[in-house]
């Protein structure tokens, strides 16, 4: 499948407007979980069809209900997974299955630099010393390496995920990248992500079962404690709640 052509960022942009107003629309009617499902594969199915090849989904193996998703309502997307170096074991795992699993062409991402390499250059476990500088070389350069070809990007933020994520649209424009931002699962609870793996059987990245609830890199993430935030245990005590892929 090929993308339509568009002319420039602000052909997109008007693209991303309409799709942002007639989305948030149909949300409104959306009040149940089969409807909130079904308005997700919709969204899906406007951005392949709306730029075909030339949209890219972004994956973290923590977000398992939304590449079920896309593999089950849009067969052969491209889907990219950043692999920092520093991913459990199980989350490497996760990847792998759904490559065997699902259609869907899936590509991993790498840093520049191997972790060695960083280590020579910056120091061992800059993670610790400097979170910022450790994503934006294992997160954030290898995002924008990753999106540079597309016009359009798929990614399974949810307005429940945490305070900074509460005003996003099922469909926006990411203003930093000149590009188009569809998060089809902005409007799912917790019980619809639950509901959802539970129905449909989806492949859950096993560290789920040891009280993980937002999962990262492995030197940066603990399990929740009952009655926690569910990102609680990323970047636990340093302050810092976003890795900046989203920000």
């Amino acid at each position: 499948m090929t993308a339509l052509t568009h002319d420039g960022a602000t052909d997109l942009r008007s693209l991303a407007d309409e799709a942002t107003a007639r989305f948030a629309a149909l949300e409104t009617e959306a009040q149940d979980h089969a409807a909130r499902v079904e308005l997700s594969r919709e969204v899906l199915r406007w951005a392949r069809s709306a730029f075909g090849d030339d949209v890219t989904v972004a994956s973290s193996m923590g977000d398992e209900v939304l590449v079920h998703l896309v593999g089950t309502t849009v067969p052969d997307t491209d889907v990219f997974f950043l692999d920092t170096g520093y991913h459990f074991a199980e989350t490497l795992g996760t990847r792998d299955a759904y490559a065997a699993m699902l259609p869907i062409r899936l590509r991993t991402i790498l840093p520049l630099l191997s972790v060695a390499e960083q280590d020579a250059e910056h120091g061992p476990r800059l993670h610790d010393r400097d979170p910022n500088a450790c994503c934006a070389m294992r997160k954030v350069e290898p995002l924008e390496r990753a999106l540079s070809e597309h016009s359009a990007w798929v990614t399974g933020m949810r307005r429940a995920d945490a305070p900074t994520r509460t005003d996003i649209t099922l469909v926006g424009w990411d203003e930093r990248r000149g590009m188009v931002k569809v998060n089809p699962i902005a409007a799912w609870t917790d019980e619809d992500v639950d509901r959802y793996a539970g129905e449909q059987g989806v492949f859950l990245n096993p560290l789920r079962q040891e009280g993980y609830t937002s999962i990262g890199c492995a030197p940066c993430t603990r399990p929740v404690a009952e009655g926690e935030d569910a990102r609680a245990g990323r970047w636990s005590g340093t302050g810092k709640v976003e890795c900046g892929l989203h920000t």
